[in-house]
């Protein structure tokens, strides 16, 4: 062996390992609650537990029966919340200040890192600053867009003043595109970074497809099956999808439609397209075999902020026709694997699907390069841009103490 190999061989032996973190998340929502937030944030909290950091999980409790769980490198602090209006099976984390203080005095983290900015999240921002301990953050929910759905368009500049200040005070906002993060600057939010969501691609996989689930659908091999995945809610631009699939059907297309998820804008949908298919909350695994099944996913929201349904899509085989923001805007490559939309003009929604639906070779041509287009999008992959982030921050809060 030569002496260059010896020295290899000795530097690969003994290189210094980096000690794991202790951290503690916040946050107001987690599995088994069925949303983007708390499906993405169990992934990377998954991940950084794989990489043997030790998590302090802080949410609300979901239900009286609702007792967390404490074991090695993982502990669970569950708080007192309310139910959010419309959504009863969310909880609001209701301020806990005192309670986070005292935690953390006794079993201080290495960092604290807030996934939500309801009441809990502001909280834990409080409690942390008091004790000097390093904060990033997520900002994962467009509140201030939500706010004109729902006849509060009013709030809207309270709601970005709300968020600017609490994001601000952190030593890092972590954004999903470059896209938000240029229009979160643009409002005076600072100290952003871009981190991807990441895509399970062994669950969502285009072999997943399944023709005993599309006999279900009286769907054969001419059908197309248009899909929509996500909360059934007024901020969702579901009109536009039930204009879509009226004006296929109207021009001859053979198509089904399928609404996987549920919620309170689901009776409006039922009688307005009382033909269209709706499963109701799906699993996980149900949820891979719906995606995969299915040959054009339809996704017309405007007020993501990343949209990790678009990911999921792609992943199984499944071309997007989105408008051209959020995840869509960086993932969708126009006539490879999906279609965008630019601005917010529901008619050229509507025509661009009477297009592609033309020639059924144009959806099955695109259904080729869906998958490879987000294969590189793996969980460990964005676990360790987020490590960096938090050992950076943390190493940066060790020399301002020093320097302090």
């Amino acid at each position: 062996m030569s002496h260059t190999d010896q020295d290899a061989i000795w530097v690969e032996n003994f290189e210094p390992t980096q000690k794991p973190l202790r951290i503690a998340v916040v946050t107001e929502t987690w599995p088994p609650e069925v949303n983007g937030v708390a499906l993405t944030l169990s992934k990377l909290v998954h991940h950084l537990r794989i990489k043997d950091h030790a998590i302090q999980l802080i949410r609300p409790r979901q239900d009286k029966y609702d007792i967390g769980h404490d074991k090695l490198g993982w502990t669970e602090l569950l708080l007192r919340g309310l139910p959010i209006p419309k959504y009863p099976q969310l909880k609001l984390g209701l301020p806990s200040k005192k309670a986070l203080i005292k935690a953390w005095t006794q079993k201080r983290p290495d960092l604290v890192h807030i996934a939500t900015e309801g009441p809990l999240g502001w909280s834990a921002l409080q409690a942390a600053t008091l004790l000097r301990l390093p904060v990033t953050s997520d900002f994962r929910t467009n509140f201030h867009s939500y706010s004109k759905h729902y006849g509060v368009g009013w709030l809207s500049k309270p709601i970005v003043a709300y968020l600017r200040k609490f994001h601000n005070r952190t030593a890092c906002t972590m954004v999903p595109t470059l896209a938000l993060k240029a229009q979160l600057e643009a409002s005076g939010f600072q100290k952003l970074r871009v981190i991807a969501r990441g895509v399970d691609t062994q669950l969502f996989h285009p072999e997943q497809r399944s023709q005993a689930l599309r006999d279900t659908w009286n769907a054969d091999a001419e059908d197309i099956v248009m899909l929509s995945v996500g909360r059934l809610a007024a901020e969702k631009n579901l009109d536009i999808i039930v204009n879509t699939y009226t004006a296929m059907r109207q021009s001859g297309r053979k198509v089904k439609l399928v609404f996987a998820g549920d919620g309170p804008y689901r009776t409006h949908l039922e009688s307005k397209c009382p033909d269209a298919i709706f499963t109701g909350m799906c699993s996980h695994s149900e949820l891979a075999k719906v995606y995969a099944s299915s040959d054009l996913f339809v996704f017309p929201s405007l007020t993501e902020t990343f949209g990790n349904v678009t990911l999921e899509a792609l992943a199984s085989g499944t071309p997007v026709l989105a408008f051209n923001c959020a995840a869509a805007g960086e993932w969708v490559v126009e006539a490879r694997n999906g279609w965008l939309i630019p601005g917010e003009d529901a008619q050229r929604f509507v025509l661009k699907a009477l297009e592609i639906s033309k020639d059924r070779k144009t959806i099955e041509t695109a259904r080729e390069f869906t998958a490879n287009s987000v294969a590189n999008l793996d969980w460990h992959a964005i676990a360790d841009q987020v490590e960096n982030i938090f050992r950076e921050t943390i190493d940066a809060s060790h020399i301002k103490a020093y320097e302090g």
